[in-house]
């Protein structure tokens, strides 16, 4: 943090469902990095598993700790939006709820601000590496990345990091759209096409901590995801 002249407040946007194995785990890693004048946004979208439960537990002695319970309504990306307008921050960080994204990263990623607009944890530059998913989820995770780079641009490597932190007045001017993690597409590829200075920060994804994947759990589900991610990236690149 010893780049800004004065203290920031920064909001950390947790998304999250079924994920009552990992939260408490990744809140208290984020509380022990981030400003005291930070706070960690919660977006539960009513989980069966009680996750919201576990976060009300913490937030009644962490006044760090804001809880936004949906009830009704579903999807990563809603969810993100809906916690980045709820957002105090001057800037604003996402990332999953599974611990296959290092807490302790948040730390440079904020730090890269200082001299850039968007800092992305990058598992497709040199030093990062994806050893999250299987075999197949690596495979066609890489593939899409290349195949964006090479569509819309290679300034970018890792168009669905999800590892995410920019100013708000950013969001306001790019709000996230999409179904899950082609929102990361499309937000990346039009803050590059607005100029905005992008840098990626190498990470290592791990396998997740507790509980199940959202993104997929056999091929069916990968290339459903996939093919959704392609779409996007097409859309972009022929839109007028």
């Amino acid at each position: 943090m010893s780049g800004f002249q004065h203290p920031v407040k920064v909001s950390v946007i947790l998304p999250t469902f079924n994920e009552a194995g990992n939260i408490g785990l990744l809140i208290e890693a984020l509380l022990a990095r981030l400003p005291e004048t930070s706070e960690i946004v919660v977006v539960d979208d009513d989980s069966p598993d009680l996750t919201w439960q576990v976060v009300e537990e913490i937030k009644s002695h962490e006044p760090r700790i804001r809880l936004i319970r949906r009830i009704g309504r579903r999807g990563l990306t809603s969810a993100l939006q809906e916690g980045i307008e709820a957002a105090e921050g001057a800037y604003v960080f996402w990332m999953d709820c599974d611990l296959s994204q290092p807490p302790e990263k948040i730390s440079e990623l904020l730090e890269a601000l200082k001299d850039n607009d968007i800092a992305v944890a990058s598992r497709y530059v040199s030093g990062g590496k994806e050893k999250g998913h299987s075999l197949l989820g690596s495979f066609l995770s890489i593939m899409i990345c290349r195949f964006a780079s090479w569509v819309l641009s290679p300034a970018i490597k890792d168009y669905t990091s999800g590892y995410v932190g920019t100013r708000k007045e950013i969001l306001k001017t790019i709000p996230l759209k999409g179904d899950y993690g082609e929102y990361c597409i499309e937000f990346l590829f039009r803050a590059h096409k607005k100029g905005y200075r992008i840098i990626e920060i190498p990470y290592t994804c791990q396998p997740r901590h507790s509980g199940e994947s959202k993104t997929a759990t056999n091929l069916i589900g990968y290339l459903t995801r996939g093919r959704s991610y392609i779409k996007t990236v097409l859309k972009l690149r022929f839109e007028r």
